[in-house]
């Protein structure tokens, strides 16, 4: 990851299709980075395909220089004791996101890490946005006139 981002996405594997990863469709990651750059911050996904990957990205945020993380642990909810100890080490500010476009909602995090800010449920692209609005606003952007509405 980058050295200039501000924000990153780290989405782990999708619970209907364990092991695939995940896809953040195009157009909902095009809208995300134009709301961040309008905002004067900068996005990067990562999405992960297994929990040990989602662990790697997780500890790879404390050597980069990044002011705040969307943290989607897709699959790896609830979270294993490893991926907890990995978030409770995180000194990096998270919002924990989950994008409910299952019959059932995902499951929240048990109390994970004191550096959480925020659990997010949504449809689609909205549990994004909204994750997004408040990143900016815990950022010092929410009067940057971006515009960020939860509609889809």
């Amino acid at each position: 990851m980058s050295d200039n981002v501000s924000i990153v996405i780290l989405r782990g594997p999708d619970s209907s299709h364990a092991g695939a990863g995940t896809r953040v469709p195009d157009v909902v990651r095009a809208r995300l980075a134009e709301s961040a750059a309008d905002a004067g911050k900068t996005i990067a996904l990562r999405s992960c395909r297994s929990e040990a990957e989602l662990v790697e990205g997780l500890c790879g945020l404390r050597a980069d220089e990044v002011e705040l993380l969307l943290f989607d642990p897709g699959a790896c909810a609830p979270a294993s004791e490893r991926l907890r100890r990995a978030l409770e080490a995180l000194r990096t500010p998270y919002i924990e996101v989950h994008d409910d476009d299952m019959d059932a909602p995902e499951p929240s995090l048990a109390a994970c890490g004191g550096a959480c800010l925020a659990r997010v449920h949504g449809y689609s692209a909205q549990s994004y946005t909204l994750a997004l609005a408040i990143a900016l606003e815990h950022l010092g952007c929410a009067e940057c006139g971006h515009g960020v509405h939860v509609g889809t």
